[in-house]
Order: structure tokens, then sequence, then C-alpha cells
């Protein structure tokens, strides 16, 4: 009887495993519902950025040029490391200063595994979409990617030991 039971669960481990390792190499990044970005011009100040930030809850604003393409990108990272970190004044301070020019942008239809290759190995942790002419239609975030893989292992999600505590992610703070 062991024989049998064992024989179902290693098949559905079998085809569970054969299902993640096809959406890790199949899924496209349009699968992680990616947030409307927040655009700026590079003129907008880094106190405009921030206030833009905390109200849709985003975590960085895509810099376009008059023609709406991408041509830059500034994060909380940067508040911290090129604004703060230089003592500089938020209210005055333009992002053309303290942005991250042409930063690397991808598509809807590049894969999953591609944004978690583009952050693991260059560290991003927000990478701008764009559409064929350039122009943003989208932001994905470290935050996507592991949603998107919790959904991948509900179950170990889901059935965490007692105590374990999940976040709640509606609640901000500083992580």
């Amino acid at each position: 009887m062991a024989g049998e039971f064992e024989d179902e669960y290693s098949a559905r481990l079998d085809d569970d495993l054969r299902a993640t390792r096809g959406a890790l190499l199949d899924d496209t990044i349009a699968v992680l519902t990616p947030a409307e970005p927040i655009c700026l011009a590079e003129t907008a100040t880094v106190h405009e950025a921030i206030q833009s930030m905390l109200s849709r809850r985003q975590a960085g604003v895509l810099i376009t040029d008059g023609g709406g393409r991408l041509t830059g990108i500034f994060t909380e990272r940067d508040v911290l490391t090129r604004v703060v970190g230089k003592n500089l004044e938020a209210r005055r301070t333009p992002l053309s200063d303290v942005m991250t020019r042409s930063p690397q942008a991808l598509t809807a239809r590049d894969r999953v595994a591609y944004a978690v290759h583009c952050m693991s190995v260059a560290g991003y942790r927000t990478i701008p979409l764009v559409d064929p002419d350039g122009r943003p239609i989208g932001v994905v975030t470290v935050n996507d990617v592991i949603c998107w893989l919790a959904a991948l292992f509900p179950e170990e999600v889901l059935n965490l030991r007692p105590g374990d505590a999940l976040k709640h992610p509606q609640d901000v703070d500083a992580g």
C-alpha cells in the first residue's frame, strides 16, 4: 500500500516540478501584472518624485523625454544614495541631477527568468517595461517576482508552520 501512495505522490511531485520549471522558463513578464509607471520629466524635482512614489506606493519613477520615451529612472535607492547621502535638497534638486540615465528596460514579452537574471546579476530591484518605441508601459519589481514565485508554490506558502507570521502587504514599513 505504501508503494502505491509513494508512486502517486512521486508522480504528482514530478508533474508539479515540470509545471514549475515550465513557468520559470516560459512565463513572460506580462503574467506579473506590472504596475502602471509614474512618468516625470527630468526637470521635475526629487520632492515631486518622492511625493508621487508615496502616493502611488511605487519604488521609483521613470523619466521620459518630450516624446514620452524612457530616458532615465529614479528609485528609492537613489533617494538614499544620491540625495540624502549627499545632503541635497529634495525641493531644489531636479531629477536630471540624480537619476540613472538610459536604464536597461524590458518588454512585456520578455521572460520572467530574464527579469530575474537582470535583478540578480545587475542588482536591479525595479525594471522599466517599454513598448517598441521606447515608451514606458509598466514597471516590474522584485516584489512582483516574489508574488509570482509564491503563486507557483501555493501549498508551501500556505502551509507554514504554526507561529510563522506573514507580513501584511498593505502595511508600510522600512523593508
